[in-house]
């Protein structure tokens, strides 16, 4: 054989042995296959993970229901112990509602300017600005000549008034003994009178003047004690030291803010539907979930030529004092209903998560799911459901923060697992 023929004998066994280690390798049951292997690896490492109570795709996740929202236990005397209240949600015909912007203001019958009832000069500051201070409290204190006479007068009246008493037991006994005659007893009697009366009118003017029983009986020189006619917060404060004061200049303004002014503009073309002692709702942008209630104490005769607009005046309660004076405000008034019954739910039946409106959907007696909903106009403590919630449903309508920190709760403890 030629050595043509060797190479092409030698190319056709290489050729023949490698179909036969192919067919080899892909034998059933040979155990070759790489792609069996990885699936049947696959399977038990789902087995396991199953056993293990891992989660696995398609599996469902606890604390969501079958549509995937989720869900907030709580047994029925939790809901009880926390004041979670169920109700059913259904249509109401919601009042109409009037929308204005004002600014709040100081209640001008709760302010009080402070100033001397006598020239004097400002020997002691005992209150500051920002200070809360009681009915009666000494705000500053005052050296003044006018009060120095004052006391003079009153010290005159008293010795007067102790002659004219002894001159009348002294002309008594006189008259007792038929010395004197009974004419004298009756003049000195006046005389009597009359030095009690001007003692009096002294006592009375020191008093107004701030000066106490106490002050007069002390063994030394009443000074003047300027004191707060309310009680409030500083708003304003002119006192200091050394400076002459009289009735004419405000040493301090005081205002009692636990009632504010909120003043608003109505439009013309809603002055019907505005009345006196309607109830109000107020907002600011500086305490967003907060409700302020109050009512229309004023409105205005008068019409505004440029603005077509009519005053009215809202006053609050104001709890905290979270509203201050020059604070801008939202002021609803709720007017009579004039629109066709919507679903509606309480305001406090709605919490916010994560920019999403919700309420909690009672499940059972125990169980509650977190639902977003959208909502429409709020009116008389009611916000109109668009879409999210039908008829009949029952939901929490009240402690809905408290089942919004039980689900963010769950939320936390999920994310650590």
């Amino acid at each position: 054989m030629n050595k043509k023929g060797i190479i092409i004998g030698l190319i056709l066994t290489i050729a023949l042995g490698g179909g036969v280690a192919y067919r080899l390798i892909n034998t059933p049951g040979s155990g070759g296959h790489a792609e069996h292997g990885e699936a049947a690896h696959g399977e038990e490492k789902d087995a396991h993970l199953e056993e293990k109570g891992g989660h696995v795709e398609g599996k469902e996740e606890k604390g969501h229901d079958e549509h995937g929202e989720k869900l907030v236990k709580m047994a029925a005397e939790v809901q009880k112990q926390n004041g979670v209240t169920v109700a059913a949600v259904k249509k109401t015909q919601m009042p109409g509602v009037i929308s204005a912007t004002g600014k709040v203001e100081a209640n001008a019958d709760r302010i009080a300017h402070v100033s001397p009832r006598i020239p004097g000069k400002i020997v002691a500051v005992k209150a500051s600005l920002g200070d809360g201070v009681g009915a009666g409290q000494v705000l500053a204190i005052l050296d003044s000549v006018e009060l120095g006479e004052a006391l003079s007068r009153y010290h005159q009246s008293k010795t007067r008034l102790a002659l004219a008493q002894s001159n009348m037991e002294r002309v008594k006994v006189l008259v007792d003994k038929k010395i004197a005659a009974r004419k004298e007893i009756l003049q000195a009697e006046t005389d009597f009178k009359t030095a009690q009366t001007e003692l009096h009118t002294d006592q009375e003017r020191l008093s107004l003047y701030g000066v106490s029983a106490a002050d007069l009986k002390a063994d030394r020189k009443p000074l003047l004690p300027v004191r707060a006619p309310i009680g409030g917060v500083i708003t304003e404060k002119h006192a200091i030291v050394g400076e002459l004061s009289d009735p004419a200049k405000s040493l301090y303004t005081i205002a009692d803010l636990s009632s504010v002014w909120v003043l608003v503009d109505i439009h013309e073309k809603d002055i019907a539907k505005v009345r006196r002692g309607q109830s109000a709702t107020v907002s600011v942008s500086a305490f967003p979930e907060s409700k302020f209630r109050g009512r229309i104490t004023y409105l205005a005769d008068v019409v505004d030529q440029a603005t077509r607009t009519i005053k009215a005046r809202v006053e609050v309660a104001n709890p905290g004092r979270k509203l201050k004076p020059e604070m801008f405000a939202t002021v609803e008034l709720a007017t009579a209903a004039d629109a066709a019954p919507v679903l509606a739910v309480p305001e406090e039946a709605v919490v916010e998560l994560e920019g999403k409106k919700l309420v909690f959907v009672a499940e059972g007696d125990a169980a509650f799911e977190a639902r977003k909903v959208e909502l429409g106009r709020t009116s008389g403590g009611l916000v109109e459901v668009v879409s999210g919630l039908k008829e009949g449903e029952r939901l929490a309508v009240k402690g809905g923060f408290v089942l919004k920190s039980e689900l963010q709760k769950g939320e936390i403890e999920g994310h650590d697992h």
